[in-house]
């Protein structure tokens, strides 16, 4: 029986489970756990004492090694790490490093950034530009009338999405080989955007989705085959089932098992209405003020605009907002493991979720 409700009891966690529940987790996860041992010299006693409390909370630490076998994702976490509160971060330097950049081509994008070949779709909170530097046919941008990333409403957040979708239309109506979409948020320079004024990238591409998105389709599709199930119900029905998925009207939550990085949360719904984005806007209002995210990315998979050739059958709606870590460290939160091995994670999925419910 686990004493408690933690990643680093995972096992204990999954044989508690009813016998169907355990059965789907094992097809789904794999679980190992390990403990690393060190030898410290007592030279570094004092330091160690500052950092972790004791001496003895390093001697001996438990490491949780989960792998997605569907997916293939990964994530290790560690006891020492994983135990950590989750603490709320001083924002007033943040402010005023967004507030130093008011002023450039975002702040007037009619003036300052370049229209797309079809026009400009207007929000009542946003405007859609082309980008400058693409890296697909049709590569737009949704620009706030809000500086501040960190800063929307849920009607604001609604209409992000809102006028997102209607560029996608625009650009499908345009060519309708480009049928499949894509939308990106990437919110301060440590989640990669170049711009701090609150924006979000959007592509649509043809051929095929892009790989990520299409690897998740086939992994889903096989397991279909396999098990005769739906991978994605089965996956949010045993995040459930262990305390870390939560519905929010017709939308499905959860803190993931294997998250590319911290505090990695996945919406799942059948389609962009506004249960979803109002879901978005909840999570995101509860990362960046009750958790003290200043920095994330958010991604949305969805099936294409219009009939395409390969089998969507099943696939939803999907949000992944993942954590990016504080915008002033220096140090940056994906490394080789992340690129080529797998995740490492300092949060607790348990405790993420414990605060999203």
């Amino acid at each position: 029986m686990a004493e408690r409700k933690s990643i680093v009891n995972i096992e204990g966690l999954v044989e508690d489970l009813a016998p169907e529940d355990q059965a789907i987790f094992k097809r789904i996860f794999h679980v190992t756990s390990t403990v690393g041992e060190l030898v410290p010299p007592p030279s570094m006693h004092p330091w160690i004492e500052k950092h972790f409390g004791s001496v003895e909370a390093v001697l001996k630490q438990r490491i949780i090694k989960i792998t997605n076998l569907v997916t293939m994702e990964g994530a290790l976490f560690n006891e020492l790490r994983a135990s950590r509160p989750m603490e709320a971060k001083d924002a007033r330097d943040l402010e005023e490093a967004i507030n130093a950049q008011k002023g450039g081509p975002f702040c007037r994008p009619l003036e300052g950034t370049p229209a797309d070949v079809f026009g400009r779709v207007r929000g009542r909170h946003c405007i859609t530009a082309s980008n400058i530097a693409k890296y697909d046919g049709f590569h737009g941008l949704v620009i706030f009338e809000n500086h501040n990333p960190l800063v929307f409403d849920v009607e604001e957040v609604k209409d992000y999405f809102d006028t997102a979708l209607g560029w996608a239309r625009a650009a499908h109506q345009m060519d309708p080989e480009a049928r499949y979409f894509f939308l990106m948020w990437n919110c301060l320079w440590k989640s990669g955007a170049s711009i701090i004024h609150g924006h979000i990238q959007l592509t649509l591409s043809k051929g095929m989705h892009y790989a990520k998105v299409e690897a998740l389709r086939r992994a889903a599709l096989a397991y279909r085959k396999e098990y005769g199930s739906d991978y994605f119900a089965d996956l949010y029905r045993i995040h459930e089932a262990l305390g870390l998925g939560w519905r929010d009207g017709n939308v499905r939550g959860m803190a993931y098992l294997t998250p590319i990085k911290e505090k990695e949360i996945i919406l799942i719904a059948s389609g962009m209405d506004d249960n979803l984005k109002e879901a978005v806007y909840r999570v995101l209002s509860r990362l960046t003020k009750e958790l003290g995210v200043q920095s994330f990315n958010l991604a949305l998979y969805m099936p294409p605009l219009a009939e395409a050739p390969e089998d969507w059958e099943g696939f939803p709606h999907l949000i992944r907002i993942v954590d990016r870590g504080e915008p002033f460290n220096r140090t940056a939160d994906f490394g080789a493991m992340e690129l080529y091995a797998a995740s490492v994670i300092a949060s607790d999925p348990f405790q993420v979720a414990a605060a999203l419910r």
